[in-house]
């Protein structure tokens, strides 16, 4: 088998792209750089440029499945021009893949994409599942609406097309993990805003897992990428300083101040999403990191 990742070196890509290998599955992958490019027989690059429209169609030879992983990082200052890279490092990356697969003869079968949870409304008491369809009125839910629409195209080349919603990733590598622990590291840990927004969170080896699974599986629709267990941020920023042996007494950062530090970006730090997991549950995966404690141990001991 042989399928082609996007992102394969971003922080999801660089867990899954070992494990596929590891488990005899053969990667293409599609890069920006071409200085990225390698050619094994068992992990090939090639190169794009979606801006311009421009895709390398050796990409898709012997491929039966693609992993849609690439987009610009969410996490930076949101200027007008970087948030309309987030929008289209999405949408047109994705408006390639397609145009590419229904121009040119090809065995892919299948079309995996990443999502995000942000799609969901921001609510302290709702618990979301796969089939709530509101779509939350912010910058982030407009993204991942679109973004959504552009992946829902594929359905129209008789393949099967997957979505996966994913919450909080956690990674030593990076992401929001590495974030929230910096300034606990520095004795400064506290709760942001009220402290109580529910951040549903996932460990980046189950979501790894959670593609492989949905891969050999055949799985198609919608698949929130979360754990069973999600927790208030007070709770999250607690356990990271309980286990970073750091004080945890600050008060917590108020709204403005976040604001003023972050720009609008600070949306994402309080948004509140209870995200249910039960359906990939129900479809047999088990998850290697329930507890929020061993998943944060992992990544940062």
């Amino acid at each position: 088998m042989r399928v082609l990742i996007t992102g394969a070196t971003g922080l999801v890509g660089s867990e899954l792209v070992p494990l596929l290998l590891k488990n005899g599955i053969s990667v293409n992958y599609l890069t920006t750089s071409k200085n990225k490019i390698q050619k094994e027989q068992n992990y090939q690059g090639y190169f794009w440029n979606p801006e311009k429209g421009i895709i390398d169609e050796g990409c898709i030879d012997e491929v039966i499945a693609v992993i849609h992983l690439a987009g610009a990082p969410v996490s930076k200052r949101w200027t007008t021009s970087y948030k309309q890279e987030i929008l289209e490092s999405r949408v047109l990356s994705t408006n390639v893949l397609f145009s590419l697969i229904k121009n040119t003869a090809n065995d892919i079968q299948h079309f995996i994409s990443a999502s995000a949870t942000g799609i969901y409304p921001d609510s302290l008491t709702n618990v979301y599942s796969e089939e709530d369809e509101v779509v939350d009125n912010s910058f982030l839910g407009n993204v991942v609406k679109k973004w959504e629409e552009a992946v829902d195209q594929f359905q129209r080349l008789d393949m099967k097309v997957t979505k996966v919603r994913t919450g909080i990733v956690l990674s030593g590598s990076g992401g929001a993990l590495a974030e929230m622990a910096k300034p606990v590291k520095m004795g400064l840990g506290a709760a942001l805003g009220s402290g109580k927004q529910i951040q549903s969170w996932i460990h980046i080896r189950d979501l790894a897992c959670i593609y492989y699974y949905i891969l050999q599986h055949g799985l198609e629709g919608v698949y929130n990428g979360v754990a069973p267990y999600p927790v208030s941020n007070d709770k999250m920023m607690q356990q990271i300083a309980k286990i970073l042996n750091r004080p945890y007494f600050m008060p917590n950062v108020p709204k403005f101040m976040l604001q003023l530090i972050l720009g609008q970006m600070h949306e994402i730090l309080l948004s509140s999403q209870n995200v249910s997991a039960k359906k990939i549950i129900g479809e047999g995966y088990q998850f290697k990191y329930l507890s929020l404690e061993k998943a944060i141990k992992h990544e940062l001991l």
